[in-house]
């Protein structure tokens, strides 16, 4: 009675799979702060990439790590056609082809030897508009590689019209925006910091939204829609379901939220203390995120929940 009645159902073709890989290694590198994710080798990745199409995922969205002494300030390895995130689009693009959408984070972080989202100027400020000269350029070789979908998460103004401009002069119209509208300066981060090997001192609370607005994300969502977003996210999820609500009842366009590091390893964690029943936990974090208003979902458990939800599956 209790399925038969139930106004949320979630499904296997809601998930995303958030999936790091790291450049020089021969074997998965777990990461500690996230039990069950590693930073995938390029064999793993493949392979990852099969397993989440079997699930019913619907799509993958990559993060490059690359070697420590490739990070410089400009983040170039972020550009580099041959640089680690594009050469994994092209090696999930043969794998799969189109059976998942591919789709990939467009930052500097990962890149740049202080850690930041962007280029910083002589005060060490994050230069707004050099950096979207670099994100236009990231843009290219990431469609270039072969990218279904871009999901510009640094939070500079104006990087989705610069993106999509980007795009449209290489004639790859068809290579959608997925733009981080709300992304917050969380402290639920922390875990990711690891996973993507970053080299941050400090915050980013000066280009990252204030966790006490909503009103911002509203403004944010608006500028963002004008300038061509195609899809629209809000980051965290968990902490933020009434930002996803109200984005997810102003806009006809789909709605994204990322469960991100700290909220997975929040569950792992107290799971593994015996203090909550870790299955029911992640279904039931994940119907609330898709009761909030989330078309997609980018969460760590993809695959397997995916691979737990039968058609029809609802909250219990």
């Amino acid at each position: 009675m209790r399925r038969m009645v139930a106004e949320t159902r979630l499904h296997p073709a809601d998930l995303i799979l958030p999936a790091f890989v790291r450049e020089g290694v021969s074997e998965p590198v777990p990461i500690s702060a996230m039990p069950g994710v590693v930073q995938h080798t390029r064999d793993t990745l493949r392979k990852a990439a099969v397993e989440a199409v079997e699930a019913g995922v619907s799509g993958i969205m990559l993060f490059g790590v690359p070697e420590d002494t490739k990070k410089d300030a400009l983040g170039t390895a972020g550009t580099d056609p041959d640089g680690i995130l594009q050469v994994a689009i092209r090696d999930v693009r043969a794998e799969v082809g189109d059976e998942l959408v591919v789709m990939s984070d467009l930052c500097l972080d990962e890149y740049t030897d202080h850690g930041h989202c962007g280029v910083l100027d002589a005060e060490g400020r994050v230069d707004n508009d050099a950096t979207l000269e670099r994100y236009a350029e990231m843009a290219q070789v990431q469609a270039d590689a072969g990218v279904h979908v871009v999901g510009p998460s640094g939070m500079m103004d104006g990087q989705v019209g610069v993106v999509r401009d980007a795009l449209d002069t290489i004639g790859k119209e068809d290579v959608a925006v997925l733009a981080y509208t709300a992304k917050y300066a969380s402290a639920f981060y922390g875990p990711f910091r690891e996973a993507v090997g970053s080299s941050l001192k400090g915050d980013r609370k000066t280009y990252q939204q204030d966790a006490a607005n909503l009103r911002e994300s509203m403004r944010e969502l608006a500028l963002d829609l004008e300038e061509g977003a195609d899809m629209v996210m809000v980051k965290p999820a968990g902490p933020y379901l009434d930002v996803l609500a109200k984005v997810a009842d102003a806009v006809d366009v789909p709605v994204a939220a990322y469960q991100i590091s700290g909220e997975y390893a929040m569950i792992e964690a107290a799971a593994e203390k015996g203090w909550i029943e870790r299955d029911k936990a992640i279904l039931e974090s994940l119907t609330g995120i898709k009761r909030a208003g989330a078309r997609m979902i980018l969460t760590y458990w993809a695959t397997e929940a995916a691979q737990r939800l039968a058609p029809g599956t609802a909250a219990r």
